[in-house]
């Protein structure tokens, strides 16, 4: 095994004493409140990681935006780190010792070479994103430009991180709702490689949950099993994200989804969960209502059994096909990503991005599972279209709220069994 971040040892920590690793996404712009969510969070109880998450004008570079921001005090949707003094960046983490409560700057970038710099420079080493997965949904930006930004800014945080350097990738969450998880698996996969052709050495795969628990299931068996893969020599583990789509509307069903999810991590194995809290669907949680949804995960990941390994399945198939196209296209991952997108060969359903086809199209069936309607020009199996009632904008509508009605109707939620 090769170098291990402090977040890399922090989580195989808890993974050896059968703990998940819980996170929420809170990011606040004044210095003070960003401050006593991370207090909250490390003292909340359960294994946690701390959460920057950082404000739209600087995901999206406009730096001096951002300070005209904070010097007027208008309000900002996250921490403007590389906009706030040195001292305002050195009094958030002040007597925190990162190796006992590791924390990751969360951004949206497709450049991220200035973020990178900066968390640097105060010690923060931990990172995620990528240059699919924060370049197509996200932004207009160029994919090849993307490609390019992302090689540089991963060289950038692997030489300033000295050893202790990690990236998440958020490949598995590229429209998670709306993506069957073969193709989510495998720019999990492909995204980490990219990182590990730009020098990180320890890094983590993501998967968004979905609509239908055992294929879930599946697919974070198959994404583990193509890690194991792929990545024989590099520290990694694997991160799941409470549904990203339409929240349920009541406490009781969105209590209901995050616990759902909190028991998929356990059973599947996933070592970090990146949990929602049961007021998504209303505003912008209070930090409170972050460390009461930590709680939550905690206990309902607590004592959940650890599933069998498949031999196989569909998902791992489907993933295996798009990463070996892919990475034979060209010499390098980053090259091969461009090359896969341009050909149609990777194609996100539903993205408007000038690089993405946007040729495939998706369907949910009668058991809540993620099919694919029209593959496009992807190396996939061929698949009968689904036979579908009513128009293609309603059935969107549909598959975004899917989970929503599930959670907000049924009496009983379904739980996985154990």
């Amino acid at each position: 095994m090769s170098q291990i971040s402090s977040l890399g040892a922090y989580v195989a920590e808890a993974r050896n004493r059968n703990e998940l690793v819980v996170q929420s996404r809170m990011g606040f712009a004044d210095p003070d409140l960003m401050r006593a969510g991370l207090d909250a969070v490390r003292d909340a109880g359960p294994r946690t990681v701390g959460t920057v998450t950082l404000d739209s004008f600087t995901r999206t570079g406009q730096f001096l935006r951002a300070g005209r921001a904070i010097a007027s005090g208008e309000s900002l949707n996250g921490y403007p780190l590389v906009s706030h003094s040195d001292a305002n960046n050195s009094l958030l983490l002040r007597g925190m010792d990162l190796d006992v409560f590791p924390v990751q700057v969360r951004h949206g970038s497709p450049k991220p070479q200035e973020i990178f710099r900066t968390m640097l420079r105060f010690g923060l080493t931990v990172s995620e994103g990528g240059p699919v997965s924060y370049c197509l949904p996200y932004s207009r930006v160029p994919l090849r430009e993307s490609i390019d930004a992302w090689a540089e800014g991963c060289q950038i945080l692997a030489d300033g991180g000295q050893g202790s350097a990690h990236l998440e990738t958020f490949g598995g969450c590229m429209l998670g709702q709306l993506c069957p998880p073969g193709l989510l698996v495998a720019l999990s996969v492909l995204e980490c490689l990219f990182f590990v052709e730009n020098g990180i050495r320890s890094v983590s795969l993501s998967y968004a949950q979905q609509t239908n628990p055992q294929q879930d299931l599946d697919a974070i068996l198959a994404l583990r099993t193509l890690a194991e893969a792929h990545l024989p020599d590099i520290d990694w583990h694997v991160v799941l994200y409470t549904f990203m789509g339409v929240y349920p509307k009541s406490t009781d069903g969105a209590t209901a989804l995050l616990r759902e999810s909190a028991e998929l991590a356990a059973a599947s194995g996933c070592e970090r969960l990146i949990v929602k809290t049961t007021v998504e669907s209303q505003r912008i949680p209070t930090i409170a209502e972050n460390v009461a949804a930590l709680r939550i995960a905690a206990n309902a990941a607590h004592g959940v059994p650890r599933s069998a390994d498949l031999p196989g399945s569909d998902v791992l198939h489907e993933a295996s096909a798009l990463i070996n196209t892919t990475l034979a296209l060209k010499t390098t991952v980053g090259d091969s990503l461009h090359a896969a997108f341009r050909l149609g060969l990777l194609d996100v359903p539903y993205c408007l991005h000038q690089d993405n086809r946007n040729q495939t199209r998706t369907s949910i069936d009668s058991n809540g599972s993620l099919r694919w309607a029209s593959r496009g020009s992807m190396p996939l199996d061929a698949q009968a279209p689904p036979d579908e009632p009513g128009g293609a904008a309603d059935r969107l509508l549909q598959m975004l709220s899917f989970n929503q009605r599930r959670f907000d109707t049924l009496a009983s939620p379904f739980h996985m069994a154990g």
